[in-house]
């Protein structure tokens, strides 16, 4: 089953979409936003499901899905918390920066909270006040929890995600260092991010979804052309069980937590650096490590950060080529 909201007010107007993502229907009859839903998720799962069907069948009358008419799946969410499951990337970055790596990166997730209080839409503009403020795109998988316990094991965790999506999460790269020597975290170098158009539930990912992974390639475009093709489920040191486990160790997580992946990252073949894909390689899914790689290689990082007009495009595609999520595509300005 395939969710989205359209734009309407602050919280969207809840809709389940055609599997090919052309159709739509109005489920405000059962829950009026994605987040009433799932506040309720055991009650109302069996009348979007039934919706669901008679949207695959046809048995209703339908409307168009633009992704142009949809606001990020929730809108606005109670909780945003983003992990670092692929070490790789982690490692880079440390290692161009001359910092140590330590070994309990291996084993504990980095996780940190972000803003939640509203997303931009798929399409929205990334706005950018400052080009100095080093401006990157995070092309990453997101879950979404119901209510998970504190304390939650890893299964129970697992069992807790109920929503699959993708999400840009913008990063002001050239803003990090300065907060973080202050020991405090990220706050404003960490703006809204946007996410797919819709969001999907694990069962109807079948055999894409196993054991907490996404297992689809991740496609990032920039400028019109191929910058990633990494592999979502390869190289991910902590699946999405255990990243949300980590969340409620110490506090509950209210239905609607948004929980991420981190930037998706691939070794190379050789298990070295990932390499572009001009050179053979599955490319990236930000700018920073692409960066951190001309810095290990060269003394210097040479690809720019993104600057007004420059376009970016997410997504992940099924057997047949077509978006599973719909595509996050965004301009900055």
């Amino acid at each position: 089953m395939k969710l989205a909201s359209l734009k309407r007010g602050r919280d969207g107007k809840l809709v389940v979409v055609s599997d090919d993502l052309a159709w739509c229907a109005d489920a405000t009859h059962i829950a009026p936003t994605l987040q009433a839903a799932l506040d309720e998720w055991d009650r109302v799962l069996p009348h979007l499901k039934a919706l669901a069907t008679d949207v695959r069948n046809q048995a209703i009358p339908l409307d168009r899905f633009h992704e142009h008419d949809a606001a990020s799946p929730l809108p606005r969410a109670h909780q945003w918390a983003d992990g670092s499951a692929y070490v790789n990337h982690v490692a880079l970055v440390r290692q161009a920066r001359g910092a140590e790596m330590p070994d309990s990166f291996w084993h504990d997730p980095l996780m940190y909270q972000g803003g939640s209080d509203g997303f931009l839409a798929p399409r929205d503009a990334i706005p950018l006040p400052d080009e100095e403020w080093g401006c990157d795109l995070e092309g990453e998988v997101v879950v979404v929890t119901g209510d998970v316990p504190q304390g939650a094991s890893r299964d129970e965790a697992l069992a807790a995600i109920l929503l699959v999506g993708l999400t840009n999460d913008v990063s002001l790269r050239n803003l990090i260092p300065g907060e973080l020597g202050k020991g405090f975290g990220f706050f404003q170098s960490k703006p809204a991010s946007a996410f797919s158009p819709v969001f999907v539930t694990p069962d109807a990912l079948g055999d894409w979804w196993q054991d907490g992974k996404l297992h689809r390639k991740l496609f990032v475009d920039l400028n019109g052309k191929p910058f990633g093709r990494a592999e979502a489920g390869d190289d991910m040191t902590f699946d999405f069980g255990t990243l949300v486990a980590h969340a409620a160790k110490t506090r509950k997580l209210g239905a609607g937590t948004i929980v991420g992946s981190g930037t998706v990252s691939n070794r190379d073949s050789d298990g070295g650096p990932g390499k572009a894909i001009d050179q053979g390689g599955v490319g990236y899914s930000c700018i920073a490590e692409v960066r951190t790689i001309e810095t290990i290689e060269g003394g210097k990082p040479v690809t720019p950060f993104l600057k007004a007009g420059d376009t970016i495009r997410i997504w992940a595609e099924d057997d047949h080529h077509h978006p599973i999520f719909g595509v996050i595509e965004q301009t900055v300005g």
